[in-house]
């Protein structure tokens, strides 16, 4: 079964009613019959296209809300039946503050569809793995203070520029506030995270399904009900 496929399935057998996906840009989640999906994005199609001239030759999704997709701070609690969020949770740079608000927007009872990258199987393959560690304290103070260290890393170990460049592209990235992937995963190391949160933070979700998917991890998790 092809990439496109098991997405599909599960989707089908998962999603219903109305909600969102979050950063769908050029490759929303096909959904079953019935299903009514709205799409936030933090730029609208006219922004997006200067940022990511290398998407010039697809179409996007316009967005429905745009919003930032790691607060969805627009959005109301308990207000959606699901939320998508397909490789969007990498280029977060709070992803347990993310979680947390997707669980927010989210009635009793509903869905996150999580599709995250396997960085073995991604231009993230050089990158070291994030550490729990490291994303409790962007979550407990804010990610400003690795930042930086985001971007450095990302121009060494994905786009291997010569040294007299890299300087130059680091800041070019933080000038246009580029998406890049903050943070990298491997299907056995973002499970960590997802138990972090309920663990020791008492993020009320139950995860229904992991399942890999070529060079993803597709999660649903599923928000108590009261």
């Amino acid at each position: 079964m092809d990439f496109w496929q098991v997405r599909r399935n599960i989707a089908s057998q998962y999603l219903s009613g109305e909600g969102i996906e979050v950063g769908a840009l050029h490759a929303p989640l096909e959904v079953p019959a019935g299903v009514k999906v709205h799409y936030v994005d933090r730029m609208s199609v006219r922004d997006l296209r200067k940022q990511y001239p290398e998407l010039a030759a697809v179409n996007l999704v316009e967005a429905d809300i745009v919003d930032n997709g790691e607060t969805l701070s627009s959005i109301p609690d308990n207000s959606w039946d699901f939320v998508i969020a397909n490789h969007m949770i990498e280029h977060c740079q709070n992803p347990i503050g993310t979680l947390e608000n997707f669980l927010r927007v989210l009635k009793p009872g509903g869905l996150v569809y999580m599709g995250v990258p396997d960085k073995r199987h991604t231009f993230d393959i050089d990158r070291p793995l994030t550490s729990i560690d490291h994303l409790i304290r962007d979550y407990k103070e804010g990610p400003e203070w690795s930042k930086l260290g985001h971007y450095e890393e990302f121009i060494r170990l994905v786009d291997k520029p010569p040294e007299e460049q890299v300087a130059v592209r680091i800041q070019h990235l933080l000038d246009i506030d580029y998406s890049i992937h903050f943070h990298v995963w491997t299907a056995e190391s973002f499970p960590e995270l997802l138990e972090y949160c309920q663990k020791q933070l008492g993020f009320d979700f139950t995860i229904e399904l992991l399942q890999e998917n070529s060079m993803e991890i597709v999660l649903i998790l599923r928000k108590k009900a009261n």
